[in-house]
């Protein structure tokens, strides 16, 4: 599966502020625009983790069927 995620990129008075449209929560900033787009990796790696830890909190005690959807390839 491939799916193709919108990286927004604005310039600041202190370099680059990053965010990706279609993932909330997935911000970042940095000095340089090369920086910016690294952390922004970072930061999407870090809230589907987050989003995972925070699924199988609410899952717990419940009867749930778990399958691999696909894999997001950049």
């Amino acid at each position: 599966m491939r799916e193709k995620l919108t990286a927004v990129f604005r310039k600041s008075k202190h370099g680059y502020i990053g965010y990706v449209e279609e993932l909330p929560g997935a911000n970042t900033q940095g000095r340089t625009l090369q920086e910016t787009k690294k952390n922004l990796i970072e930061a999407v790696q870090l809230v589907l983790e987050a989003n995972r830890v925070m699924a199988e909190e609410e899952q717990k005690g419940a009867r749930i069927i778990k399958e691999e959807l696909g894999e997001i390839t950049a």
